[in-house]
C-alpha cells in the first residue's frame, strides 16, 4: 500500500521523526530543571538568618495595600493579590525595623493568587508565618485605615488591583497626602493602578512628569491576548495618558523608578529592589540581605540582553565558581520559553544554551 502512495510514505517518516525529535527536546529540556526541593516549602522565619539575627529595632509601621478583587471583570478569570509581591515586601520592611499592616478595599480575608513556580523561601516563610498569616486572614478596611499611623504605603500587585484601586477614594486620599508630606509611596507590578485618579491639591496629576515603572503592555497582552476587553484599561497606557514618564525595562525583568518620594517596579521580579529603595527614602540603609537565586538569574537574563550571550555566560562562571551563589535555572528555562511564545527561536536557543550551561557547571 506504502509503495503506490510514496508521498504518504515519505510524510509518515517526517511526521514520526519531528515527533522523536520533539520528544527527545522535550526530555532533555526537562532534565534542565531541577527537583523541587522540599526543604524550600517547609522554609520558616527562624530558617532565614536575614529575618532571625541581628533584628532591628522598630522604627515606624508601613502599610501594605492588596485588592479585594476576585475575577478579572466579566471574564470569570480569577484573581487576587500577588503573594509573592506581599511576602517579599513584608520581610523586607519587617527586617528593617518596620511594622506591617495590612489593608484591603473589603477587609477580611482577600483572594490569593499563588504561583507554585515563583514561589522562593521567603514566600513559603511567609505562608508558614502564624503572625502574618493572622494579618492577611482579617486584613483592614481601607476605610478604616488611620493614615497618620504610618510613614509609608505599599501598593502589592496583582491583576485584581486593576479594578478596585484606581477608583477607590481612600487610596486617593493616602496617596494625596502622603505624597504631599513627603511620606514615601510605593507600587509594583499592577500595584500603579492605585496611582491613576490621583489628584494633588494644585489640580494636578500626581503622575504629571514622573519617572513610573509598571506591568508593561507587552507583558499583559503576552500572557492575555484579550486584556484590553477584560481590564477598564492597560496600565502603561493609562498612566502614559496622565501624564508619567514611563520607564520600561525588559520583559520579566526587574525595572524600579525613583522619583522623589515615589518608588514603583514594572513586575514580581521587582519587588526586592521596590521594598530595599523604599527603605533608602525613609532615610535608612538596608540591611544585608544575601541575593537570591532569582535574583542571580534575573542578572544573568538581563546581562544578557546587554551585552549577549558570551557576556551573560562569563557572568554565570563568575557566580557560580568565584562567588559561589546559585542560579534559579528554572526562571531562566522560562524567559526560554517567553522568547518562543514570541517566536524568537535565536533568543530561545541562546536562553536554553545558558540553562544547559549554568547545569553543567554546578555539575
Amino acid at each position: 500500500m506504502l509503495k503506490k502512495y510514496p508521498i504518504f510514505k515519505w510524510t509518515l517518516v517526517v511526521l514520526t521523526a519531528l515527533f522523536v525529535l520533539i520528544l527527545s527536546f522535550g526530555l532533555w529540556f526537562k532534565s534542565l530543571i531541577p527537583p523541587k526541593n522540599i526543604e524550600v516549602v517547609a522554609s520558616k522565619i527562624e530558617d532565614l538568618p536575614y529575618l532571625s539575627q541581628n533584628i532591628q529595632s522598630v522604627r515606624g509601621k508601613i502599610l501594605a495595600v492588596v485588592t479585594s478583587t476576585k475575577t478579572m471583570g466579566n471574564s470569570g478569570k480569577s484573581t487576587g493579590y500577588e503573594l509573592t509581591e506581599l511576602a517579599r515586601a513584608y520581610y523586607v520592611f519587617e527586617a528593617n525595623g518596620f511594622e506591617v499592616d495590612i489593608a484591603s478595599s473589603l477587609g477580611g480575608k482577600p483572594p490569593v493568587v499563588i504561583d507554585d513556580e515563583d514561589m522562593g523561601v521567603y514566600d513559603f516563610a511567609f505562608l508558614n508565618d502564624v503572625t502574618a498569616q493572622n494579618k492577611v486572614d482579617s486584613t483592614i478596611p481601607l476605610k478604616d485605615v488611620i493614615k497618620e499611623n504610618y510613614e509609608a504605603v505599599f501598593f502589592v500587585g496583582g491583576k485584581g488591583a486593576m479594578f478596585d484601586f484606581p477608583e477607590n477614594k481612600t487610596i486617593q486620599d493616602i496617596v494625596r497626602d502622603y505624597y504631599q508630606s513627603n511620606k514615601v509611596i510605593g507600587a509594583v507590578c499592577h500595584g500603579p493602578a492605585a496611582l491613576v485618579n490621583v489628584t494633588l491639591d494644585n489640580g494636578r496629576s500626581l503622575l504629571e512628569n514622573k519617572r513610573v515603572s509598571a506591568f508593561t503592555n507587552d507583558e499583559e497582552l503576552l500572557l492575555i491576548p484579550e486584556a484590553a476587553s477584560i481590564f477598564p484599561f492597560l496600565l502603561q497606557d493609562k498612566l502614559i495618558a496622565k501624564g508619567a514618564r514611563f520607564n520600561e525595562g525588559g520583559m520579566y525583568l526587574d525595572k524600579v523608578s525613583h522619583d522623589t518620594n515615589l518608588v514603583t517596579g514594572q513586575n514580581p521580579w521587582s519587588v526586592w529592589s521596590v521594598a530595599e529603595t523604599m527603605v533608602k527614602q525613609l532615610g535608612y540603609k538596608p540591611k544585608f540581605r544575601e541575593i537570591t537565586d532569582e535574583e542571580n538569574a534575573v542578572n544573568v537574563l538581563i546581562r544578557y540582553d546587554l551585552h549577549g550571550s558570551k557576556s551573560a555566560k562569563e557572568l554565570i562562571t563568575q557566580m557560580l565558581k568565584t562567588q559561589k551563589v546559585p542560579i534559579n535555572r528554572v526562571l531562566i528555562a522560562k524567559h526560554g520559553i517567553i522568547a518562543a511564545m514570541k517566536g524568537d527561536i535565536g533568543r530561545f536557543f541562546d536562553i536554553i544554551s545558558m540553562v544547559s550551561f549554568i547545569k553543567q557547571m554546578e555539575a
